[in-house]
C-alpha cells in the first residue's frame, strides 16, 4: 500500500484528538497517545486540555489525586502521565534495555552492587508510605549505610532513581507544594498490574504506538522509546511476532510499519487543513521525533529541538510544523515560518480563542514571519 504524508498527518491528528477535539478524560488521553510527557506539569494540562471538546481546569491534578492516573518515569527517561493499566507494559520495555548495568551509566553514575541494594532499601521504605525526596534519601541510607547515595538521590536529574521505576518499585506520589514525593505503584496505583514480561509487553506498546503516531518505522519507535538503546534483535522479534497484524506500506518512499486495521482508513483520509497550537513536549511531535522531516523541516528543528532538551510548543497547520509560539502577558506569540505558506488566519484567531479559554484569560494574536 502506498500512502501520502498528507492522508497520514491528517489521520494521526484525528487519533490523536487534535482533530476534531474529544470527550476522552485525562487518564484516556494518556492512554491513547502512549503517555503524556510531564516534565512540566502546566504543558502536561494543557496537552489534555487541547484534546478535549470541554476541557476541566485541574483534571491531571485530580486525576493523580484520585490515582486513576499516575506520574513516573517512563520513554526517554523523562516523566509521563501514563493510564495505570498499562503502564506496566511501557515500563516493561524500558526496563529491557538495561541500560544501568551498561559500563558508561556505571561509571557515571553507581554500580549494580549498589542499584541492587538501593533497590531492596527504597522497596522496603516506600511499602505503603509516601516520602519527600529528603525522607526517602534519609531512608535509604539509613538502611544501606551508603553515605555515597546521598549525592545520586539528591541530584534533580534522578538518574539513579529511573531505572527503580521501570522496574515498578516507584512512582511520584501527591506533591507537596513545589516537593516532589515517592511511593510504590503497588501500593498506591489504583488498577496497578505489575511489570509483565517484556516479549508480552510489546503486544501492547507496539500496536498502541502504531494506533497514536503510525504508520513509522521500527527505529521511530525505538526512539521514542529508549533513544535507540533497545538491542535490534530484540526490536526486530517485538515486531515479528505480531505477524499479520501489521502491515508494511511505503510513505512516499518511506517503509513503515501500519497496524493492518488502519491502512484503508488511513489511506481514505482526506488531508487536513486545521491550525493547532500545541503545548511544550507534546506527543503530537514527540512520538515520531523531532529528527522526523515529514513533521519538522531539518532547518527547523532547532528552533523546536532547543537546548538542555526543551521541545517547544508549536503551531501545527495541515499536520505540519508551521511555527512557533509563546503566551506573553495578554498575547499569543507566534513565530510563523516562511516556508510553511499560507496558514488559515481565521483558524489560527480562532486557535488563539480556544487557548484562552482553556488558560482562562482573553488573548490577542501576535504573529511575525521568520
Amino acid at each position: 500500500m502506498d500512502l501520502s504524508w498528507e492522508s497520514v498527518l491528517a489521520w494521526r491528528l484525528r487519533r490523536q484528538l487534535l482533530e476534531p477535539a474529544g470527550r476522552l478524560d485525562a487518564p484516556d488521553i494518556a492512554r491513547r497517545l502512549c503517555g503524556v510527557q510531564a516534565q512540566v506539569p502546566s504543558a502536561a494540562e494543557l496537552a489534555v486540555a487541547v484534546r478535549q471538546k470541554r476541557p476541566k481546569r485541574g483534571e491531571v491534578d485530580k486525576a493523580l489525586a484520585n490515582r486513576t492516573l499516575m506520574r513516573t518515569w517512563a520513554m526517554r527517561g523523562t516523566l509521563h502521565l501514563l493510564h495505570p493499566a498499562d503502564a506496566g507494559a511501557y515500563l516493561s520495555l524500558l526496563a529491557a534495555a538495561r541500560t544501568w548495568e551498561k559500563g558508561a551509566w556505571q561509571r557515571n553514575f553507581i554500580t549494580t552492587k549498589q542499584i541492587a541494594a538501593l533497590a531492596d532499601a527504597v522497596c522496603e521504605a516506600l511499602e505503603g508510605a509516601v516520602l519527600t525526596r529528603e525522607e526517602l534519601t534519609a531512608a535509604v541510607v539509613e538502611r544501606t549505610s551508603d553515605a555515597g547515595l546521598v549525592e545520586h538521590l539528591t541530584s534533580g536529574w534522578s538518574a539513579v532513581l529511573k531505572p527503580l521505576a521501570w522496574q515498578g518499585y516507584l512512582c511520584n506520589g501527591p506533591s507537596e507544594g513545589n516537593r516532589v514525593t515517592f511511593t510504590r505503584p503497588d501500593t498506591w496505583i489504583a488498577g496497578w498490574a505489575g511489570i509483565p514480561e517484556a516479549d508480552d509487553a510489546a503486544r501492547t506498546v507496539i500496536p498502541a504506538y502504531l494506533a497514536a503516531h503510525g504508520p513509522a518505522p521500527m527505529p521511530a519507535f525505538d526512539q521514542w522509546l529508549t533513544r535507540g538503546a533497545t538491542p535490534k534483535a530484540t526490536l526486530r522479534r517485538w515486531f515479528a511476532d505480531l505477524g499479520d497484524d501489521l502491515a508494511t506500506v511505503d510513505v512516499e518512499g518511506r517503509q513503515c510499519y501500519a497496524l493492518a486495521a488502519h491502512v484503508d482508513e488511513i489511506a481514505a483520509t482526506k488531508p487536513s487543513e486545521v491550525v493547532r497550537l500545541l503545548p511544550a513536549f507534546d506527543q503530537y511531535v514527540l512520538g515520531p521525533g523531532t529528527k522526523d522531516t515529514s513533521i519538522v523541516a531539518a532547518q527547523r528543528r532547532p528552533e523546536v529541538s532547543r537546548a538542555a532538551g526543551w521541545i517547544s510548543p508549536v503551531m501545527v497547520a495541515g499536520g505540519r510544523v508551521a511555527g512557533t509560539w509563546q503566551v506573553n502577558e495578554d498575547a499569543a506569540e507566534v513565530v510563523q515560518f516562511g516556508e510553511a505558506g499560507a496558514v488559515d488566519g481565521d483558524g489560527l484567531s480562532a486557535e488563539v480563542a480556544r487557548i484562552g479559554g482553556i488558560l482562562g484569560r482573553e488573548l490577542r494574536l501576535s504573529v511575525q514571519t521568520a
